[in-house]
């Protein structure tokens, strides 16, 4: 990848669609992808790690993926919970648009794909799925799930899959001295080079 970030707001060039071809819950299926957005050759190792290992969603409520990309990690979870709400964030449009339309392609109106500010304070999400933007930084990296673990609702669980080699076994123990006594932070499982972390909320916020 060139200096362009993927977590950039607005990337660099010219965003020319192409086919992509991927397996999602168990069925090949048919979609776009473009340049300047996280992992655009199809499932990333780290979400494909997420994907076969972490529970599936609740049938119901609302669902969220953090740094959704072209939007594999929301369009499972749209497709195995149909009557749920899933909203899809990022701060690249071009994922918000590739999600959107990609959620389109597969027949699914449960699926909101928007930038971070636009999703409704108010909301409280029963379950989380992300493969975090690790190379974005430490700091935006802790200031980025500290906007977003607090919004889980009461016995709310968040997946997160990280790198060993890239900070998995500190970012757990930031996440359980940042959130407290109300709050869960385990190690779920590791699987090839990944640390698949389980935040959850043991009580309701103040």
């Amino acid at each position: 990848m060139d200096s362009q970030h993927y977590f950039s707001e607005q990337p660099s060039g010219t965003a020319v669609r192409r086919p992509l071809e991927v397996v999602l819950n168990g069925k090949e299926r048919q979609l776009q992808t473009t340049s300047g957005i996280f992992s655009p050759g199809g499932v990333d190792k780290g979400t494909a790690v997420l994907l076969s290992e972490v529970p599936d969603p609740p049938l119901r409520g609302n669902l969220l993926d953090i740094g959704c990309g072209w939007g594999p990690l929301a369009l499972t979870m749209a497709l195995k919970s149909p009557e749920a709400l899933i909203t899809a964030v990022d701060v690249n449009g071009r994922s918000v648009a590739l999600t959107t339309d990609n959620a389109r392609a597969l027949g699914l109106d449960n699926v909101l794909a928007c930038k971070p500010e636009d999703v409704d304070s108010k909301t409280m999400f029963n379950t989380i799925w992300s493969n975090p933007p690790i190379r974005v930084g430490k700091e935006e990296l802790h200031s980025l799930l500290t906007r977003w673990l607090p919004r889980l609702a009461p016995d709310g669980t968040a997946w997160l899959v990280v790198q060993k080699n890239l900070g998995a076994d500190s970012l757990q123990r930031w996440l359980a001295d940042e959130l407290g006594h109300n709050w869960s932070v385990i190690r779920f499982r590791t699987a090839k080079s990944f640390r698949i972390l389980k935040v959850t909320r043991t009580s309701a916020p103040a």
